[in-house]
C-alpha cells in the first residue's frame, strides 16, 4: 500500500518569502483576528449572524428565527457585541442588534458561499 505523505520529506525554505511573509505578519494583530472566527465558530452565534445579515432585529425575533431561548440568544448576542461583530441600541423595552459593520457582513457571506461551493463540488 502507497500511502501519500501530506509532509515535505526534505527541509527546503524559500528565504526571500519566509522573511517577506514574517514581516507582513508581525505588523497584523492576529490574536484578534483568531477572537473573531472563534465568536463564529459556535453554531448558534453563526446563525445569528446570519439572521441579521437580513438587518436590524430585536433580541425576541433573533430567538425565534434560531430556535433559542431570549436568555441564549441574548448571551450569544451579548458576546457577538463584546467582541466587535455586532451592535445594539435600546428603544423603550426592546433591544434590536445588526451586524457592526460590512467587513463582518462579507465575512459571513464568503463563508456561507464557500460552504455551499464544497457542497457543490462533494
Amino acid at each position: 500500500m502507497n500511502k501519500e505523505r501530506d509532509v515535505c520529506e526534505i527541509t527546503c525554505i524559500n528565504e526571500e518569502k519566509v522573511v517577506s511573509i514574517q514581516n507582513k505578519l508581525s505588523k497584523e494583530n492576529p490574536f484578534e483576528v483568531a477572537k473573531i472566527f472563534k465568536a463564529l465558530s459556535d453554531e448558534t452565534r453563526i446563525k445569528i449572524a446570519y439572521t441579521l445579515l437580513g438587518g436590524e432585529l430585536c433580541v425576541c425575533d433573533v430567538a425565534n428565527i434560531v430556535g433559542a431561548t431570549t436568555a441564549t440568544a441574548s448571551h450569544h448576542l451579548r458576546l457577538l457585541k463584546n467582541l466587535g461583530i455586532a451592535k445594539y441600541r435600546k428603544e423603550g423595552k426592546l433591544v434590536y442588534y445588526s451586524l457592526d459593520d460590512d467587513h463582518v457582513k462579507q465575512l459571513i457571506e464568503v463563508a456561507f458561499a464557500h460552504q455551499r461551493e464544497g457542497v457543490r463540488n462533494e
